[in-house]
């Protein structure tokens, strides 16, 4: 078990997980970790291990069933002049300038804008992991996307971009531009990590859709405005 911190997400909890660090793993091994409730950061693999909370739930889009709602549909037009560009992940220092400036500016987080913590959390990774770099015409980065790929799954592992770019909606466009990789290369699922019901910051996710949530009982479900299919 690792040690117990304030949860990051809901006021007044306390959080812990179990986990173990590792230098390597089979893509297929680890997705099905993922169906077990595990996620990553950097090489930690950790699943949420809270006593009687059980908020955070795995999050999941089935592929080839994905809609994009009408705001989803705008911000894929808006940002049609992107160019897109996927490759294994290099840390650079325009990347870093990037992630230094999104964490100060969209997190008020300074101190964990380290070239070390950045390398460590994004682009050390036990798995096959892909990096999605957004630039405008001018061949400014404007934001950089961290997937992890195996043949049934794409995992968002992390997404920062320009601060001074909100109006244009990159976490929206780059989900979608991922969704869309993955259809192309048939990968069946997207993978969003965790979904926490109350938690403002985890509402984006549930409007990818349909989505299914990991119950309990280790079952994927369709959740739908009421309550759960199947």
């Amino acid at each position: 078990m690792l040690p117990q911190h304030e949860c990051s997400y809901l006021p007044d909890r306390i959080a812990q997980s179990r986990g173990f660090f590792c230098s390597r793993i089979p893509g297929a091994f680890y997705h099905e970790l993922m169906d077990a409730g595990f996620r990553r950061s950097g090489r930690l693999i950790y699943q949420p291990a809270c006593g009687a909370c059980r908020a955070c739930q795995p999050m999941r889009v089935p592929v080839e069933r994905f809609q994009p709602s009408k705001s989803q549909r705008r911000s894929w037009r808006k940002n049609q002049d992107l160019i897109v560009t996927h490759a294994e992940p290099e840390p650079t220092q325009e990347k870093f300038d990037l992630y230094a400036r999104y964490v100060r500016d969209r997190h008020g987080r300074e101190e964990d804008a380290t070239p070390e913590a950045f390398t460590s959390f994004l682009y050390e990774s036990p798995v096959d992991t892909l990096e999605f770099c957004y630039r405008d015409a001018t061949g400014r980065l404007l934001g950089v996307g961290i997937c992890d790929v195996c043949t049934r799954s794409l995992s968002s592992v992390y997404f920062y971009f320009d601060p001074a770019q909100t109006r244009r909606g990159l976490g929206v466009f780059s989900a979608l531009h991922e969704i869309e990789f993955a259809r192309g290369q048939n990968i069946p699922y997207y993978y969003l990590g965790y979904w926490i019901e109350g938690c403002n910051t985890m509402h984006y996710k549930a409007d990818y859709r349909p989505h299914e949530i990991l119950q309990p009982d280790g079952v994927w479900r369709e959740l739908q405005s009421g309550g759960f299919s199947g």
